[in-house]
């Protein structure tokens, strides 16, 4: 299975659920370069790899998920012949969360689970009321988020010819995720369990928990230690609690 969208860093061809993980914003497939490894063996981990980044620098990064997703939909599908499950972290999980729902209008088959972590519910009000969106910032204003945000390497922030390269990417996925509207649909279907950091000052627990109302299956709430960015601190036990849940 070769395809742009996705790297597999430890291939299962005889795994029976394949778990594809999407990145947050100016990520890519790297952030989960070494998941796979610490999964049970009936589980194959899929990093997705959108455009803009690592592999696929030539294309121009998505700004808008409308745009994305019919590309994702097609370049994902041919991976979905068996039982699958989607994760995915801050921006990731809305496009995970949108991607399953752009399954249920083509008549697919939904994920098993959705994994949603680091994210307020779609429909939630925006915590940046009356404020610049980031991706409008200029580039040193930009800059100084990202090291607030603590999501971007402080090798690649002091670095000019590194932030040239990976700023335009971050800039269009904060535009992506800024751009956003919700649209009212009903419910879906899969079970859903939302994941969060009990230091995330921007996602909190009673944030977490308003993905309730975004399913008609099972919900589970989640919150493990650390900040927005605790998915690389507490990656064994997250992985755990979703290796437990896809048993189920």
């Amino acid at each position: 299975m070769r395809s742009p969208w996705l790297h597999i860093a430890a291939p299962r061809p005889r795994a029976s659920l394949r778990l594809f993980c999407f990145p947050y914003s100016g990520g890519g497939a790297a952030i989960y370069h070494t998941w796979g490894e610490l999964l049970p063996p009936e589980i194959e981990l899929c990093a997705v790899r959108l455009p803009g980044r690592e592999g696929r620098y030539a294309e121009p990064p998505l700004r808008r998920l409308d745009a994305l997703l019919p590309l994702l939909l097609d370049g994902l599908l041919p991976s979905m012949e068996r039982r699958f499950a989607f994760f995915g972290h801050s921006l990731g999980a809305l496009i995970a969360f949108e991607l399953t729902r752009s399954l249920r209008r083509a008549q697919r088959e939904l994920p098993a689970h959705l994994f949603v972590s680091g994210r307020r519910a779609p429909d939630a009000a925006e915590r940046r009321p009356g404020e610049a969106p980031l991706h409008t910032l200029p580039d040193a204003e930009l800059i100084g988020e990202l090291r607030q945000l603590e999501g971007t390497p402080d090798e690649v922030l002091a670095t000019p010819e590194l932030l040239e390269l990976v700023l335009p990417t971050i800039r269009a996925d904060f535009e992506l995720g800024e751009t956003y509207a919700y649209r009212a649909e009903p419910p879906l279907g899969c079970p859903i369990t939302a994941m969060g950091g009990d230091a995330d000052v921007d996602v909190t627990p009673e944030d977490l928990a308003r993905w309730r109302a975004h399913t008609a299956g099972p919900f589970a709430k989640a919150v493990l230690p650390g900040g927005h960015f605790f998915l690389h601190t507490q990656h064994r036990e997250l992985l755990a609690a979703m290796s437990v849940a896809l048993k189920g």
